[in-house]
């Protein structure tokens, strides 16, 4: 066998730099250079079947298109042994002229303005490396010599050896010997790099970077690929039973997903997408939040496992792939650069998941009830994508006043549908509970007026409203901080009993002892006024128009020890009974004990019903202390009525 004479090149010295930013700093994890070997083989294959769909005389024609890896952990080297990889396709090959030109594309021209810019600007090279096609020498991370044989697909073309430690120099000749057609790449491993010769290592390489390629790797003679990109594939061609099997593959799931999102998109951009959205949800208590993100791939490749940026954060519930044409990336491939397609593709994918769930919502209600209760809770975050507050909106559901229970969920758009005549805001109240929230003696006005009210339990509900302010033409308002005198024009819905109105001599005496009332509160209170809201409960405490609620108050006071709750209006129920007795005692000695001690009562529990009481012991023992005198008068009430019903037996007797 003979062969042409060897050609010897010398890296200049600003190539040998360049080497060493590639190997030592441009890549996070060396196990990426199999990757990058695989993706050129890929791509060589892609060009071989074009031209054989072109019609195009191919030396070999015949040969299957497919990838090969060997693992050698004995091979002799210049008397040594060493352990060696070998990567061969069946791609299009290479000629002299070619392989300097795409191998040796790192000596070519631009090099040294490439060093300029990483000097002048200060910058790394993961930024701006992406101009220059070395993904290649990638390769040296783990590899002390490396031997390119290639055989150009052209029918008359020469069999070319390329050789090269990756440091100096390389070598490149000719050769007489019969290659099949396309290229191999044998790898001398690095003594600290000798783990990518054990079979398990690079068939998980391979199965998390390369696994859906589309022609067939072969690993020691077994096929590694063997699930197919079917995002890719038409959407008519694909039955559930594989989407539930790629799911579960993606997801380590054991069950089926509850919805399947499959696009292909071809103009502005092209890109294909297969988005699953799961059963459960498995956020847990806010645990592992950073473990999110859609699988991104080129040209199947994945390029970044768990991209974030694909879809905001309260779309972290979405599983998937995406796969992108065009996507400019980096020389890595592990950090993408910042462009236009990829911000498109970005908000393309965020439309698809809100359209989906918006005609699920429509066509599905059962099932969206099934998904708002699995994963609402990380969808409300939603309420700061302010590009999609229009959709965002319409997908958020509350429970409220006109549901039958606490598990039933109304949506916005049903709430405005069942408003009345005259109505212009959305009420809510906020709570732990619906029981809670309907003890809450705010509600009683709206009972009253048959306005319906949101009940909101999830303390991010009360910031989605505020943020928001506004559904449509109808603005948000707690009923905390509603004007009684404004829904005066609703008509009362309820029979209420007829209770006799303060005489105008108790109405003077009434405005007094609230002025008593303030005076027992000093400054805990703004005032302390009549209340218009009421009709069963004594008192509550009520929100200036504008001010923070009593959960806004306690989230603000939970997050910050240094913030002073706003102080609100200490409203008084003149209809109540405790208060006219309160009244009679006042108007017979202003200055009793036993005002102060209710007062002081009726503010605390006030407290105590928003959640906002600081210390309960003080409630508590004012509390028994109270019992303790009632049972004591209502025990002398018992005695004085069992003695006149004794005297009343003793006269029938006689």
């Amino acid at each position: 066998m003979s062969s042409s004479t060897t050609e010897k090149f010398e890296f200049k010295a600003e190539i040998k730099q360049l080497l060493d930013i590639l190997v030592h700093s441009l890549y996070t994890s060396r196990e990426i250079f199999l990757r990058e070997l695989i993706s050129n083989s890929s791509d060589a294959l892609d060009k071989l079947r074009f031209q054989l769909n072109k019609g195009t005389e191919v030396y070999q024609k015949d040969l299957p298109l497919e990838i090969r890896i060997s693992l050698d952990k004995d091979k002799p080297q210049s008397g040594e042994y060493s352990k060696t990889i070998t990567i061969s396709d069946t791609g299009i090959g290479m000629t002299k002229e070619e392989i300097i030109s795409n191998i040796g594309t790192i000596a070519k021209s631009g090099t040294s303005e490439f060093l300029k810019m990483l000097k002048e600007n200060n910058v790394t090279a993961n930024n701006i490396i992406g101009k220059f096609g070395v993904g290649f020498y990638s390769v040296f991370m783990v590899a002390k010599e490396v031997i390119i044989k290639t055989r150009s697909y052209r029918l008359d073309a020469k069999a070319v050896e390329w050789k090269s430690d990756g440091l100096g120099e390389y070598e490149l000749k000719e050769i007489d010997e019969e290659l099949p057609r396309g290229t191999k790449i044998e790898i001398k491993l690095k003594d600290d790099a000798h783990e990518f010769c054990e079979k398990y290592r690079i068939e998980s390489i391979i199965k998390k970077h390369s696994n859906f390629i589309s022609f067939p790797i072969y690993l020691e003679n077994e096929k590694i690929n063997t699930i197919s990109a079917i995002w890719r594939e038409p959407k008519s061609s694909i039955s559930q039973n594989q989407y539930n099997e790629f799911y579960k593959f993606l997801t380590y799931d054991n069950e089926d997903p509850l919805f399947v999102i499959h696009k292909s998109v071809d103009a502005p951009i092209q890109f294909n997408s297969l988005l699953f959205i799961p059963k459960k949800s498995d956020e847990f208590f806010w645990f592992d939040r950073e473990n999110y993100g859609l699988d991104l791939y080129v040209r199947r490749v994945l390029i970044q496992h768990k991209n974030k940026d694909l879809l905001p954060e309260y779309l972290s519930f979405v599983k998937g792939v995406v796969d992108s044409e065009d996507l400019p990336l980096n020389i890595s491939r592990e950090t993408l650069q910042e462009n236009v397609i990829f911000s498109k593709i970005s908000q393309n994918i965020t439309s698809q998941v809100l359209n989906f769930l918006a005609e699920t919502s429509k066509n599905s209600p059962s099932e969206y009830v099934t998904f708002w209760k699995e994963h609402g809770k990380i969808f409300k975050l939603g309420y700061t994508d302010f590009s999609n507050t229009d959709k965002f909106l319409e997908l958020i559901r509350f429970n409220s006043s006109f549901n039958q229970n606490k598990d039933e969920l109304t949506s916005l758009a049903e709430y405005v549908s069942r408003m009345k005549a005259e109505q212009k805001e959305i009420y809510y109240a906020v709570g732990q509970s619906r029981e809670g929230i309907e003890l809450d003696p705010h509600l009683e006005l709206f009972k009253d007026k048959g306005l319906e009210v949101l009940y909101l339990y999830d303390p991010v509900d009360e910031i989605i409203v505020t943020s928001l302010r506004k559904y449509k033409d109808y603005e948000f308002k707690s009923v905390e901080s509603v004007e009684p005198a404004k829904l005066e024009k609703f008509e009362s819905q309820t029979d209420k009993e007829k209770i006799e109105e303060l005489s105008g001599d108790d109405k003077m005496h009434f405005s007094s002892l609230l002025t008593k009332m303030k005076k027992i509160l000093g400054d805990k209170v703004e005032d302390v006024k009549q209340s218009y809201r009421l009709t069963t409960s004594a008192s509550c405490l009520v929100s200036k128009d504008g001010g923070l609620s009593s959960t806004m108050n306690k989230i603000l006071r939970m997050t910050n020890k240094e913030f002073n709750p706003q102080k609100k209006i200490m409203e008084v129920n003149p209809n109540h009974k405790l208060i006219r007795n309160l009244l009679k005692l006042f108007k017979n000695n202003s200055d009793d004990k036993f005002i102060a001690d209710v007062t002081e009562q009726l503010y605390e529990s006030a407290l105590l019903l928003e959640g906002n009481l600081d210390d309960p012991h003080k409630l508590v023992t004012r509390l028994n202390k109270m019992l303790e005198q009632a049972s004591e008068w209502y025990l002398e009430l018992h005695q004085v009525s069992q003695s006149n019903h004794n005297m009343s037996q003793g006269e029938k007797l006689n």
